[in-house]
């Protein structure tokens, strides 16, 4: 078992990665840091940025490390958000705050100009020598309204691309009182724990870290 620090002191993400790779029934689990530690984001990637945490917790706590940077990407909103989505709008503002600014922000854009992805980069540290990325994505768009509580930032407004209301009844998914429209990921938790963009990223991972260590 490869166990990890997680480069972070977002309870939410700290919570999510838990549950991906405890149900996964990978050989890596990941485990809060003990401490939260200010690390200056500088890089102009979420590659950038996921290596510059992975390698002060390191450094700080000489284990090995499972960082990410993640964010939003909307088409009509160029280098505004991004890398710069947990500050986007300024400090001092909630998650709350910032999906009313984005929304305030694509107020007269159409449907059909309101695309956005979210991206995760995973950074596993494992030492100086040792340094290993992961990258996920979802596509989808914002929607015009909060709908949903289940999620946290950006989720009540992002609605991921192709999600039907029939596969989720497939999936034993149960959706009641919503359309398609309105199928945020705030309102599809158990949907976003299996194709969100960390989902994705932590399944990469999962599958190399798998063949690495059947080779040894």
């Amino acid at each position: 078992m490869l166990e990890l620090t997680l480069a972070s002191g977002n309870s939410h993400k700290a919570e999510e990665f838990k549950k991906l790779f405890l149900s996964s029934e990978s050989s890596l689990s990941v485990n809060k840091s003990p401490k939260q530690i200010d690390v200056a984001e500088t890089g102009l990637t979420y590659a950038e940025n996921a290596y510059l945490k992975a390698k002060a917790y390191y450094d700080a706590f000489k284990r090995p490390v499972m960082s990410d940077d993640s964010g939003l990407d909307v088409r009509e909103l160029p280098g505004e958000l991004g890398v710069h989505s947990a500050r986007f709008g300024g400090d001092g503002l909630t998650d709350s705050d910032r999906v009313n600014l984005l929304l305030e922000k694509l107020k007269d854009f159409p449907e059909e100009r309101r695309e956005a992805t979210f991206t995760c980069v995973l950074c596993f540290y494992l030492g100086p020598e040792e340094t290993f990325f992961f990258e996920g994505k979802l596509k989808g768009k914002i929607i015009e309204f909060i709908s949903g509580e289940k999620g946290f930032g950006y989720d009540p407004i992002f609605v991921p691309k192709d999600v039907k209301l029939d596969e989720l009844k497939t999936q034993g998914i149960e959706i009641k009182g919503l359309r398609e429209e309105s199928l945020t990921l705030a309102n599809i938790p158990s949907w976003k724990e299996l194709h969100s963009h960390r989902a994705k990223a932590v399944n990469q991972a999962i599958k190399f870290f798998k063949e690495r260590f059947a080779k040894r």
